[in-house]
């Protein structure tokens, strides 16, 4: 990335004249939520804050920033995983953050639709949804701070992808501000329009470097009536895998969830988290979680359920089961899976991989990785868990026990090296639903082909000739 001159103070007058004094952030101690993730694994600085509060000073940043050459980096929620909301550690670049940009617009039963500014919530929009008596089903941990247009930017996954796709089948329309500063309305609610390119898919995914999305419009889906959580303790990664093509068969997109854990996994939650309890009798090598959704009435699907599950422990697939009885049950079984990821903290550095290989390949992938791990870090505690049903392995490997946390983390490279040799061999994705960032960016054009290198390359230059959008992430 070549090296842009500082902002001048002059320059900084007008950014400041579009969005007005309260909201350009310039100090340390207003800007700082916004330079770090979560993670502290990135952590930057920047010129300034912008908070605009319509699409028109969006398009005015943009235009300005355009004209001279400014590096402008998008921001939802701040709660990516591969630093491409976070700035360089320079002052040459402005965070925009959508965060003022928060209102539902409009929602329609009748059509299933629902319009909302980017940075709505991701949360408030499950409740405008639910207020409706309908239903958004893009569903992640840190959906009470995320935003939808960071969602979409990144193609954000989570847990309901096998019923309902990933963000981009979720989104009918967008409106964004180009580079610029020109605006396009793309913020059609339409289910059907084959008119040419479906340029909104453009945007999904794009990390903010094509253009910065203002406002979206989406998908509601009827909202289930019932659901039904289990815990399955399994033997092996196989067992898993027999497991999900007998629950599949069974109620097919009925499953809105279909997670697998390690019992090193429970383990850490056990050891860290109060209160939380083991929830089968005896130990697993392996767990699953399973959700099932339905229009139907609670109790014809709990029928369902508990004959599904008979079936699984009759057929050996799975060693123990149990079906929630309440609610609070359930979100208690969900908690152990939601928060896996965050209680590694608590037993050291932990090097952490966001991959997919087909479903079928799993217990291979599992296989191989562990062997590549341990000839990589000896001792390293590999703890992967994830979206066994749409192949989604997030495979983070824990410090071995005593070791330094910064010797340890020093080893993210070659640690990246082994899992992806593996995941690449296996026909998979080295980023399955966290994006590229900073942090995979320059281990695209390796699993990416030449051809697909220059067709992104070329896009880029045709949206961003000057290249202020996001500079230096995901390409």
């Amino acid at each position: 990335m070549s090296e842009r001159p500082t902002i001048p103070d002059e320059l900084v007058a007008k950014f400041t004249e579009i969005v007005g004094e309260k909201n350009a952030f310039l100090n340390a101690a207003d800007m700082a939520p916004y330079l770090t993730e979560w993670r502290d694994l990135y952590s930057g600085s920047a010129r300034m804050v912008l908070r605009p509060g319509t699409t028109g000073e969006v398009s005015q940043i943009l235009k300005l920033a355009n004209e001279t050459g400014t590096g402008i980096v998008p921001q939802g929620g701040n709660t990516g995983l591969v630093g491409a909301q976070t700035p360089f550690d320079e002052k040459r670049e402005i965070v925009v953050s959508l965060s003022r940009m928060n209102e539902i617009r409009a929602i329609d039963p009748d059509a299933n639709t629902l319009v909302c500014d980017a940075g709505t919530i991701l949360a408030n929009i499950q409740t405008a949804a639910d207020d409706a008596d309908r239903f958004f089903p893009l569903s992640l941990g840190a959906e009470g701070s995320c935003q939808i247009g960071g969602n979409l930017s990144t193609n954000a996954g989570g847990t309901g992808v096998l019923a309902y796709g990933n963000a981009r089948d979720m989104v009918l329309g967008l409106e964004v501000v180009l580079a610029n500063g020109e605006i396009w309305d793309g913020l059609k609610t339409l289910r059907k329009d084959n008119t040419g390119y479906d340029l909104k898919q453009l945007f999904v995914g794009a990390e903010g470097t094509l253009g910065i999305i203002t406002k979206v419009a989406l998908k509601l889906f009827a909202r289930p009536r019932a659901r039904e959580v289990a815990f399955v303790g399994v033997k092996s990664a196989e067992a898993a895998v027999a497991l999900f093509r007998s629950v599949i068969g069974a109620e097919g997109r009925n499953i809105t969830g279909f997670e697998i854990m390690p019992r090193i996994g429970i383990d850490f939650m056990l050891r860290h988290i109060p209160d939380t309890r083991d929830p089968l009798a005896d130990p697993h090598p392996w767990y699953v979680l399973l959700e099932i959704s339905s229009g139907d009435n609670a109790e014809t699907l709990k029928a369902r359920a508990e004959d599904i599950l008979g079936d699984i422990l009759e057929a050996g697939i799975g060693d123990d089961v149990v079906l929630a009885n309440s609610g609070s049950q359930a979100k208690d079984f969900w908690e152990l899976r939601t928060r896996m990821s965050e209680v590694q903290k608590l037993e050291g550095g932990s090097i952490k991989h966001d991959v997919s290989v087909p479903v079928s390949a799993i217990p291979e992938f599992l296989d191989r990785a562990a062997t590549a791990v341990e000839n990589c870090v000896s001792g390293a505690r590999p703890v992967p868990f994830g979206h066994l049903g749409d192949g989604n392995i997030h495979y983070n490997v824990s410090q071995p026990v005593g070791a330094d946390r910064h010797a340890y983390l020093a080893r993210w490279e070659d640690m990246n090296e082994a899992v992806h040799g593996v995941v690449a061999s296996l026909n998979g994705s080295i980023s399955a639903e966290h994006g590229i960032g900073i942090l995979k960016r320059d281990l695209l054009p390796r699993y990416k082909s030449k051809v697909e290198m220059k067709m992104m390359h070329a896009l880029k230059k045709t949206f961003d000739p000057n290249g202020i959008l996001n500079p230096g992430k995901l390409m």
